[in-house]
């Protein structure tokens, strides 16, 4: 599974970069207003910190203008997912980008419906937000479910890559079913690392080190 950092905060991004386990970041207009920089300034950064995927989104509705907007955002670096809302101009700009040779992430994903009509529409990723999934009474590990047995049905090469991903289990769960990438917030990710007993295991660790009196080097 492929680790996406779901966030614009450069510290956040170079932190994560620095561990190895770093495969691309997301981002939104919500994230960039949040990190109060300029659009454009912040996604070429978010850019050179990683060599995998750094998803910008287009913020128009309709076909025409999309495509204006992607092609501003493919020319920040050549690393540039554009992403894309999922409606029917949403989809069709999918279409032509992929077409294209461009990497296209569809959001805002919240049916298995939707995710098909994506993956025929060329995406190379497609997000659905397990989260706000479960804030509205639906299972969104449930709908991920669903989309990886239709895709692997028909061989779609459209990545699945949860997102809206609130805690460690959910990383655990999308990980079971098979999902390609999730991407998180960086708290979420540092979440994975904890354990009470590792913690225990290194004090204990430690406390015994100490009591032989000897230093390393």
């Amino acid at each position: 599974m492929k680790f996406f950092a779901d966030t614009a905060e450069i510290d956040e991004i170079k932190d994560l970069a620095a561990t190895g386990l770093l495969d691309g970041v997301t981002t939104n207009p919500s994230l960039i207003a949040k990190s109060g920089r300029d659009f454009m300034e912040v996604t070429k950064e978010i850019c050179g910190l990683t060599d995998g995927p750094v998803s910008a989104e287009v913020v128009a509705l309709d076909h025409a203008t999309m495509m204006k907007e992607a092609e501003v955002l493919r020319k920040i670096a050549d690393n540039v997912c554009i992403k894309v809302p999922l409606t029917v101009d949403g989809l069709k700009t999918c279409k032509a980008l992929s077409n294209d040779g461009t990497m296209v992430n569809v959001t805002l994903c919240f049916s298995a419906n939707q995710a098909l009509l994506a993956a025929k529409a060329g995406a190379t990723f497609i997000s659905p937000f397990v989260g706000r999934h479960d804030d509205n009474g639906f299972d969104g590990m449930d709908l991920i479910e669903d989309i990886r047995l239709i895709y692997d049905n028909y061989g779609f090469e459209t990545e699945i890559l949860v997102a809206s991903v609130r805690h460690v289990t959910h990383v655990l769960e999308a990980a079971k079913i098979g999902a390609d990438v999730m991407t998180a917030p960086p708290k979420v990710i540092h979440a994975l690392f904890k354990h009470v007993l590792t913690d225990k295991g290194i004090e204990g660790f430690l406390k015994d080190w100490e009591k032989t009196g000897q230093t390393i080097g």
